[in-house]
């Protein structure tokens, strides 16, 4: 006889951080009914296993983002910072632990049909109603970001172009009005490339500086981050 527990209701032994609320919500509900008309003598986790789709999946090193070794640590510094703002992880300057963003980690969001995902949230007009989702973050010293000497925020243009990449390759809608083509992005195709700013004063000059990432399929895509040993992937996968 299957006897319920607290832990009848985690999908899997992913950190709570991996899943997005929609799924989880979803999972709940249905574990809790199948609980209740069950009696606890089923065990619901195998009705909750769905298989998944992987459209496109990317990865590039994060230790050979620039030719000099300081300015290439800055450029993967801001791009796990840009992560963690991502996922959650942190909010604000004032939650940043460098040991703890340089870790290794796996995160997702999801896109529900017709949603967008933009890099920030200066956004064109067209897309002001759609955009569910943003990295939530404006790349500058007072969210942390470090600087090399030239530009605070340096490489998230890295993390965007690795996200569009994988975005097209998967089929989906994506705007991105800016191309990176002024400056290379190794182990990225240059039309891949996005150029990402944000600009408190102006954004309408963000706005143009921006990916817009719109789910024009008819079932929920999810893009799926894993960082470990110096590499960063992104994959967007699809319920099968």
């Amino acid at each position: 006889m299957y006897l319920p527990t607290i832990s009848s209701f985690w999908f899997d032994n992913r950190p709570i951080i991996m899943y997005n609320t929609h799924d989880m919500i979803k999972n709940l509900i249905l574990s809790l009914f199948i609980l209740l008309n069950t009696g606890g003598l089923i065990d619901p986790s195998f009705l909750l296993e769905q298989k998944e789709t992987t459209l496109a999946s990317h990865t590039i090193s994060l230790e050979n983002r620039y030719p000099v070794e300081s300015v290439s640590k800055v450029f993967k510094d801001n791009i796990l910072l840009n992560m963690a703002y991502l996922d959650g992880r942190v909010n604000s300057a004032a939650d940043i632990d460098w040991t703890a963003i340089e870790g290794s980690f796996r995160s997702e969001f999801t896109l529900q049909p017709n949603e967008t995902f933009a890099y920030h949230n200066a956004v064109l007009p067209e897309y002001e109603n759609q955009v569910v989702k943003t990295t939530e973050a404006h790349f500058n010293y007072a969210d942390g970001f470090k600087t090399d000497g030239y530009l605070y925020g340096d490489g998230v243009c890295h993390l965007a172009s690795l996200i569009n990449w994988a975005a097209k390759d998967a089929g989906l809608e994506v705007e991105a009005p800016t191309n990176h083509n002024f400056a290379n992005i190794p182990e990225i195709p240059k039309e891949y490339g996005v150029a990402i700013y944000y600009n408190p004063s102006n954004k309408s000059v963000g706005a143009r500086e921006n990916l817009y990432i719109t789910n024009n399929q008819t079932k929920p895509v999810t893009f799926v981050f894993n960082y470990q040993d110096g590499n960063l992937s992104v994959s967007v996968t699809t319920q099968a």
